[in-house]
């Protein structure tokens, strides 16, 4: 992510009204605060993981980062491969529960059905209820409360048996 990505990601979280964003990557983790928060500037703070630099080209230290992470990736994906997830339908603000006083639709361990509301997407100033596809035990939530979602973004992890 460059400085262009962080500014515009401050000024999506500005026009979204929310008051503080974390976006983790495998790389690095951002987290946006807004004077909503009662703080007194929105600020960035990377956290690096990774000591290879990423813009030097044709070096060995970066290729053997880049043969590690697919093994990561691949081990991650078998483990996961027998469940089902259930995916944004649509550019939003990802919420867990219908309004802040109320319990969360869905935890892991629950069981979902067809039709079952797990989430809601608020979009545009209109909160969209999001419903299970699939019958199934939530295994993960991928997604934290209040958080920005992009469209087809992987939320829950479903175990369908």
């Amino acid at each position: 992510m460059d400085i262009k990505d962080i500014q515009n990601l401050i000024k999506f979280v500005s026009k979204a009204e929310v008051s503080e964003v974390k976006y983790k990557t495998k790389d690095f983790e951002i987290t946006i605060k807004t004077p909503l928060a009662g703080s007194e500037v929105a600020y960035a703070q990377p956290a690096v993981y990774h000591t290879a630099p990423q813009q030097v080209a044709a070096a060995p230290a970066p290729v053997a980062a880049q043969a590690a992470a697919p093994a990561e990736k691949a081990e991650a994906a078998s483990d996961d491969s027998k469940y089902i997830t259930i995916k944004s339908p649509m550019i939003g603000t990802f919420y867990r529960k219908p309004s802040p006083d109320k319990d969360v639709f869905v935890n892991v361990g629950d069981e979902v059905s067809n039709g079952k509301i797990v989430c809601v997407i608020e979009a545009m100033k209109l909160f969209n209820q999001i419903e299970s596809e699939v019958s199934g035990k939530i295994v993960k939530i991928l997604v934290d409360d209040a958080t920005p979602v992009e469209y087809d973004q992987p939320l829950f992890l479903v175990d369908p048996s």
